[in-house]
């Protein structure tokens, strides 16, 4: 059975100290195979409604990140060894070289050292920036090589405990963020219908039962 990494349990009660880098990335190691459902909101200049997709990412090997999309069209897109194939049914596979695509590349280094626990690896990617406490915490990743900081601002993880619930990425070209809910936001995604309740359930989460 594929581990649920991102929405893994705290091991102990939720505490007011503060979430260092160091402790959130402890918390958020987890080999692979692991999968987590996603639900990705892109609001855009160029689209008059935000766009909103459903679907998994898996890593089922140290190395391989796939983003497979269920809705509301169907999608794969594999990220290995220094490439990217996407996949859609009907059409030929188009595999094209990470180098045209510095953000995926990042997304896939910050993949793999957030789920290894390896903040060297992230550290020479991004400058890193905590806030928050134990129980409710974010961490600012801010790209550091200059291919990367042309096209991509900030990525922001925000979580709860030992669960990461939301990523939301600012790109240098575009105003409004893109979030990607994760675990227990994702599954209460689709009962929001309004983009300031999306960004609420990304940033505060959901309210304990």
């Amino acid at each position: 059975m594929l581990a649920s990494a991102l929405a893994a349990s705290a091991a102990e009660p939720a505490s007011g100290e503060a979430a260092s880098p160091g402790w959130i990335l402890g918390k958020l190691a987890q080999p692979a195979p692991m999968a987590t459902p996603f639900v990705e909101v892109r609001e855009s200049r160029m689209l008059k409604n935000a766009l909103r997709l459903s679907g998994e990412y898996r890593r089922p090997q140290d190395g391989v990140l796939v983003r497979a999309v269920r809705d509301p069209y169907v999608e794969t897109t594999t990220i290995h060894a220094g490439q990217a194939t996407i996949e859609r049914a009907g059409r030929a596979p188009r595999t094209f070289s990470l180098a045209r695509a510095p953000e995926l590349a990042g997304l896939q280094d910050s993949f793999g050292a957030l789920l290894s626990g390896d903040r060297a690896a992230l550290e020479a990617l991004y400058r890193l920036r905590s806030e928050g406490t134990r129980q409710q915490w974010s961490l600012e990743l801010t790209p550091t090589a200059a291919e990367l900081a042309r096209r991509l601002q900030t990525i922001t993880l925000y979580g709860q405990d030992a669960e990461l619930r939301c990523i939301e990425t600012r790109m240098v070209d575009e105003p409004k963020p893109q979030r990607t809910l994760l675990a227990s936001a994702a599954e209460a995604a689709p009962a929001v219908v309004d983009a300031d309740g999306l960004a609420r359930l990304c940033h505060q989460g959901v309210a304990p039962r």
